[in-house]
């Protein structure tokens, strides 16, 4: 994976706002991730968590505030920002007309990673997908699909992982495959931003954990 190119955090967070009318889900939030290391965003529903990921990863726009990744604006738009971030969300779409394995190949070729083929196939067996692998996506269950959407993050570059709630609709064993498997990716020098319900999982991944409900 690539280093970081300055002493700033992979992502700084500084005076985050999200407000809709009178409405102020985000106020002045704050933080930051470093390379190799993930932050935890929990707290009850209601305490922006999920609305603070969607700001950061563009999928919102923040009322007010600053994001960088890397010491430079985060803006989506930019190639820098699609090489180094991937995000999964709960509305990720699929390509419903693409098998399994079309699905994360497509992904993989268009990031031009090296030996798609064989990356692919590594990932399918680390997510537990290749028996579904000529399958379309909708014929798979929730949590086959769940796998299928970290599969898209795992098969493409990536310095920054963002994960809203990664654990849903994984079983026992799926729980704790996804905790190796963040480890791993810390070991290798990502940052990780996560909202997670699941205390275990908090605890096994996160470096740091910020509750929005006592902000």
């Amino acid at each position: 994976m690539p280093e970081p190119t300055s002493s700033s955090p992979l992502l700084r967070v500084r005076d985050l706002c999200r407000h809709f009318g009178d409405l102020h889900v985000l106020t002045d939030l704050d933080l930051d991730v470093e390379s190799g290391r993930a932050l935890a965003l929990v707290g009850p529903n209601g305490s922006g968590k999920t609305t603070a990921l969607r700001c950061i990863a563009g999928a919102d726009e923040a009322t007010s505030g600053t994001i960088e990744l890397d010491g430079a604006p985060l803006d989506e738009r930019s190639a820098a920002t699609r090489r180094d971030l991937a995000v999964v969300m709960d509305d990720l779409d699929f390509f419903p007309d693409l098998s399994v394995v079309e699905h994360l190949d497509l992904l993989a070729r268009a990031h031009r990673v090296d030996d798609p083929d064989g990356l692919v196939d590594r990932v399918l067996a680390d997510v537990g997908l290749e028996h579904q692998a000529a399958q379309l996506p909708g014929t798979l269950s929730s949590g086959q699909r769940r796998r299928l959407a970290l599969a898209s993050a795992f098969v493409r570059p990536r310095r920054l992982l963002i994960l809203d709630e990664p654990e849903q609709r994984l079983d026992v064993d799926g729980l704790a495959w996804l905790a190796d498997r963040l480890v791993a990716e810390k070991a290798d020098g990502l940052g990780i931003l996560l909202v997670s319900h699941d205390a275990a999982l908090v605890e096994a991944v996160a470096d740091e954990v910020l509750d929005l409900g006592l902000l």
